[in-house]
């Protein structure tokens, strides 16, 4: 009996109703004990939140950013963040529904957004901050083709919208991909 295929991914921008549901997969994926079935959480070096309703909804508002929607049927399963920043794009917010990961769903998002910046704004780099403890992280960016750049960032301790810090040792790193 052949198996059913499961239902390709579709891509859409963010609009301001899919706030709440955006708000619950990036915190799902990256904070509290939720976050632990899979491998992406932040939870042994990070507390509180990761994003809000305002910070993603302005992320929706701002017309040099587009926040992808990655939907599988009718589920909600990924998103990103593409910010349009002259030569470059920036890319954030990644987030794949925890029981999803590993499986390949994470490359092809990336893989798209790549496309739509190197298309939609003839960009030739995509950059992305990670937080410089995330070495698995950072690993699977450099299988996909980023490369460090030791370049890092004050981590925004004192501003609990980015989360309440358990170490005192986080900056965020510089990762860069020709696209």
């Amino acid at each position: 009996m052949p198996t059913a295929q499961p239902a390709a991914l579709s891509f859409r921008s963010a609009v301001e109703e899919d706030v709440p549901a955006l708000v619950a997969l990036v915190e799902s994926a990256y904070r509290g004990d939720a976050s632990r079935a899979g491998w992406t959480t932040e939870a042994d070096y990070l507390d509180g939140q990761r994003t809000d309703p305002s910070g993603v909804g302005a992320i929706i508002a701002d017309p040099d950013s587009t926040l992808l929607v990655v939907e599988r049927g009718a589920e909600l399963v990924a998103c990103c963040q593409l910010e349009h920043r002259g030569d470059h794009a920036y890319f954030g917010m990644f987030a794949v529904r925890p029981g999803l990961q590993g499986a390949g769903l994470g490359k092809e998002v990336m893989a798209e957004a790549e496309r739509r910046a190197r298309e939609d704004w003839k960009v030739a780099e995509m950059r992305m901050t990670v937080v410089n403890v995330r070495e698995e992280l950072i690993a699977y960016y450099e299988r996909r083709g980023y490369r460090r750049t030791g370049e890092l960032s004050p981590f925004p301790y004192g501003d609990e919208r980015f989360g309440i810090p358990l170490r005192d040792d986080l900056a965020f790193e510089l990762l860069v991909k020709a696209l």
